[in-house]
């Protein structure tokens, strides 16, 4: 790399504008990495939380906002655990609702419902009360534990909750340890029974009707290995995997797609960028290769050394960006935006670019091994 160094150290004020270029490419990529992260975090690290494998919604449900339009029966879930493949089986009740402290301040909330002793609750629940009276409403204790980022929220454990309309009251009893969010907004947990009386609509001291009891929005079970499809055609219902269930989020796959569609054009545009650097130096140090090929360097000799140039700047340009960008993503975390930085998001990215624009330079510097010297020696006779 003689003429590579003595390239950079002689148009230094050039190589540092473009490592400054690359090094802001760098600080983008790394800040819409951990926008993407903490999008999907806000929007989907409810249903990330529920250690599930597969999620059965009701048959013909459309992918938008699945889980608040898909109705299930409660005997649908001895169903799917009835399959082979399936270890375990519960029903989930979710809706979204609007909510308010005890001091009146409005609260967005995603009500889940769910069977306390299952694979899917929060410990600390109160256990379902089975003695309930056909057309009463339900006896069992009304308590909720809500998402572990209400408490930096102003919420308190003894608060009541009330439910706008209906007015039915939860007191909260606790909190999750981590981030539980359904199309970022807050999750509170309840017995199944008492989320199956608030998605009824029936108001606090009412019963709704009896089929009310019977149902919820979705089936959650561990089935690891065991096919969607053959699972839907057995049970008659519409079986996904976790995963392809987060589409079902508000907004989830419009954000992603978005954010992803944004990097990828960033990686063309650093190989572009990139390749046009190498290009306009290359033509213009075109006299200086042809001396070096003059006096019996090799083809091979001038790739490398122009490669090793690029390989050079790329790297450097981008240690530094992505240094400034995860110590600026660091103090985003603590903000109320939704950044999450995740090293695997951060070194992908980092990967990436510094490929992108290495192509971009392979592609710019290839004409070095086609430069005859006498003709470019010939040009600035």
């Amino acid at each position: 790399m003689f003429l590579a160094w003595r390239d950079m150290l002689f148009a230094r004020t050039r190589f540092l504008l473009m490592g400054l270029v690359l090094g802001l490419m760098s600080i983008l990529i790394v800040i819409i990495s951990g926008l993407t992260a903490g999008l999907v975090n806000d929007g989907v690290s409810g249903l990330k939380a529920l250690d599930a494998d597969v999620i059965a919604f009701e048959d013909g449900t459309q992918t938008d906002s699945a889980f608040t339009r898909s109705v299930v029966n409660l005997d649908d879930t001895d169903t799917l655990a009835a399959v082979d493949g399936v270890e375990e089986a519960t029903p989930m009740g979710l809706s979204l609702i609007n909510a308010r402290n005890q001091e009146g301040a409005p609260i967005d909330l995603t009500l889940v419902g769910v069977e306390p002793d299952s694979f899917i609750a929060p410990e600390g629940l109160p256990a379902i009360n089975a003695d309930r009276v056909p057309g009463q409403p339900t006896i069992t204790t009304r308590e909720t534990i809500v998402s572990g980022t209400l408490e930096d929220a102003g919420i308190s454990i003894g608060d009541t909750i009330t439910v706008d309309r209906l007015e039915t009251e939860f007191v909260v009893t606790g909190f999750t340890d981590d981030q539980r969010t359904f199309g970022h907004v807050d999750l509170a947990y309840v017995p199944l029974d008492t989320w199956q009386e608030v998605h009824a609509g029936a108001r606090a001291g009412e019963a709704p009707a009896d089929y009310a009891y019977g149902q919820a929005s979705v089936i959650v079970a561990k089935a690891s290995g065991t096919d969607t499809d053959a699972l839907s055609a057995d049970t008659g219902l519409d079986v996904r995997t976790l995963e392809e269930s987060f589409g079902s989020s508000p907004g989830y796959t419009a954000e992603t797609m978005t954010l992803s569609m944004i990097e990828w054009f960033l990686y063309i545009i650093t190989a572009l960028v990139t390749g046009a650097f190498f290009l306009v130096w290359t033509i213009q140090r075109s006299a200086d290769i042809a001396v070096m090929r003059a006096i019996g360097a090799t083809r091979g000799f001038l790739l490398r050394d122009s490669l090793g140039q690029a390989v050079v700047i790329l790297a450097l340009s981008i240690l530094v960006g992505v240094s400034l960008a995860v110590g600026l993503g660091l103090w985003l975390e603590t903000t109320p935006m939704p950044f999450s930085t995740e090293w695997g998001s951060v070194l992908g990215g980092a990967a990436m670019l510094f490929v992108s624009g290495l192509i971009g330079a392979f592609i710019a510097v290839y004409r070095v091994t086609r430069t005859d010297p006498l003709s470019a020696l010939g040009e600035n006779r």
